[in-house]
């Protein structure tokens, strides 16, 4: 299950983000992953979430999220809950079609592991796809 949430830059997102995580602390039962572009909410955070700075594994493209996600998973199978931060600062592209490509993506490799994933994206709800509506 992917879900999407797209605002405008200063909107709130992370905040929101940082909230979904919280009460997710109390609720599910697996680790919790939170990759961001830059380490940003390490101290707004309980330990149980494992947070993620990017930038220190050169994760710079939506190929090498895909193969990093896959290697989180691979070494943990208890997590249940993957947060993207602000994406196309992660995967260094705002390219609508890569995006929903990767959220497309990540859909289909999380659905089978009942794997959630949570990802933030900065830009005008207005300025979204199809497929972005469709994780909306």
């Amino acid at each position: 299950m992917v879900r999407l949430i797209m605002s405008g830059s200063g909107e709130g997102k992370t905040k929101q983000l940082i909230e979904l995580m919280e009460n997710a602390m109390e609720q599910e039962v697996g680790c919790m992953v939170c990759i961001e572009p830059k380490r940003n909410m390490s101290f707004n955070l309980r330990h149980q979430t494992r947070m993620i700075d990017s930038s220190e594994f050169n994760v710079d493209s939506f190929a090498v999220l895909r193969g990093f996600i896959c290697g989180l998973y691979a070494g943990n199978y208890d997590i249940s809950h993957i947060y993207i931060d602000n994406l196309c600062k992660v995967a260094h592209s705002s390219d609508e079609r890569e995006v929903g490509e990767f959220l497309n993506w990540l859909d289909a490799f999380s659905s089978p592991l009942n794997l959630k994933a949570t990802v933030t994206v900065s830009a005008a709800t207005d300025s979204a796809t199809d497929t972005m509506r469709k994780y909306m």
